[in-house]
């Protein structure tokens, strides 16, 4: 610790983390999920959106002399990354004055080495990875970095080690006993045979409130797809939309629509038996609730036992039977339960193994390729042409006219018309 010191010898106490999609959202979910194991006094932020807001707010909380930022980017050509990376240099430069600085406070978690160079990063400093490794699935390689830095290196092993004993398990255990593939078959099973379109992803512990949204891009990103692995139309639905928050917020949220609504949503209850804070009743309430939804949603509540408990309050007649029926739960609605000891660096990387794995096997079964993503490319090119459209006065015609009409009004809002 403090070894590595800013351009006026100061120790770094801050790292900025300039990444999007599997270079950001991995990275702050784990070190969320393990901010019990961070070191206090090296603080890690996370910029990725593009959105100006972002990285000024970021800025705000940072002294240059004391900030490292890693610069994530497999193809050092990302949009959001890069023009997030040139804010931040030239935020740098106009605190330090001398572009010799540029050399003591950015890194780069990459594969191009000509680029890195070019920005004016060491190549020394650039830590790369496979070219083969998708961003989604890259919080083990070098874009983990951050996450390193944050829990330690030993940490990071123990990260390690469970996903690598997650993939013994896959690779070895016979398929009744193998969670990444009974999850995959539940999850095909709800969704190809029973018409479940989503799933959800609720984990009773705060410290891993961005986990459903790293498995969202994950799953989704992966097994989003059409077309199959040769090219053909699929004959099946595929990948599922996953969502989710932690318990018990969620309960106060979108339950309601899990017991009662017409939707048949499948969803995965995760909790830690070990609380990382066992303050009061906290963590035994926590998990009463944990048990009680599962239950609930399994077995639901039939008429008689919603009459019985209304006559019980005092209610009968016209008034009970108006009642009634709001009070019913159909019940059996699917669930899997994963308890687990404690949320510690091993568990958290056989939880991420488990689902990595089990988005893979669904991958196989519908015959997608779960390690590409051509659907983000669309939108990427059409800002490309859009961008210099926005940037003169002329009236915009060149595309549809809902677009070319929210163009036009963008610009007229902004003065730029």
């Amino acid at each position: 610790a403090g070894e590595w010191k800013g351009f006026r010898e100061k120790p770094i106490q801050h790292v900025v983390n300039l990444g999007i999609g599997g270079s950001d959202l991995g990275p702050v979910m784990v070190t969320e999920a393990l901010k019990p194991y961070t070191k206090r006094d090296l603080k890690v932020h996370f910029v990725s959106n593009v959105d100006a807001t972002h990285i000024a707010e970021v800025l705000r909380e940072v002294d240059a002399e004391t900030t490292l930022f890693l610069i994530a980017s497999k193809t050092f050509t990302t949009q959001e990354t890069m023009t997030n990376a040139g804010t931040a240099k030239e935020w740098l430069l106009s605190k330090l004055s001398d572009p010799k600085a540029i050399a003591s406070h950015f890194a780069a978690l990459s594969t191009n080495a000509e680029a890195v160079s070019a920005f004016g990063i060491d190549t020394a400093n650039m830590f790369g990875f496979w070219d083969w490794v998708g961003g989604r699935y890259s919080s083990w390689s070098a874009i983990g970095t951050s996450i390193a830095l944050a829990i330690g290196w030993e940490n990071f092993e123990q990260f390690l080690a469970g996903a690598h004993a997650m993939d013994k398990h896959f690779l070895e255990a016979p398929f009744r006993k193998n969670l990444p593939k009974i999850l995959a078959a539940l999850g095909i099973w709800y969704g190809n045979f029973f018409g479940a379109e989503t799933h959800a992803i609720l984990p009773y512990d705060q410290y891993m409130h961005r986990f459903p949204a790293y498995f969202q891009q994950a799953d989704m990103e992966s097994n989003g797809k059409r077309v199959t692995r040769g090219g053909d139309e699929v004959s099946m639905q595929t990948g599922p939309i996953i969502w989710g928050e932690p318990g018990t917020n969620g309960q106060h949220a979108f339950y309601q629509l899990m017991h009662q609504g017409t939707k048949l949503i499948p969803a995965d209850f995760l909790a830690p038996a070990v609380s990382q804070n066992p303050l009061g009743e906290h963590h035994p309430i926590l998990l009463s609730n944990y048990f009680a939804q599962t239950e609930a949603l399994m077995m639901g509540k039939t008429a008689a036992e919603a009459e019985a408990e209304l006559k019980k309050s005092g209610l009968e007649g016209k008034e009970l039977a108006q009642l009634l029926p709001h009070k019913v739960f159909v019940g059996n609605k699917p669930t899997n339960s994963l308890l687990f000891d404690k949320l510690d660096p091993f568990t958290l990387g056989a939880l991420i193994a488990m689902y990595e794995h089990k988005i893979f096997v669904q991958g196989i079964v519908w015959d997608v390729n779960s390690f590409d993503q051509w659907g983000v490319e669309l939108g990427k090119q059409l800002a490309k042409k859009i961008l210099p459209e926005l940037q003169g006065a002329a009236e915009v015609t060149s595309h549809d006219s809902s677009t070319n009409g929210l163009i036009n009004s963008y610009k007229k809002k902004a003065g730029i018309a």
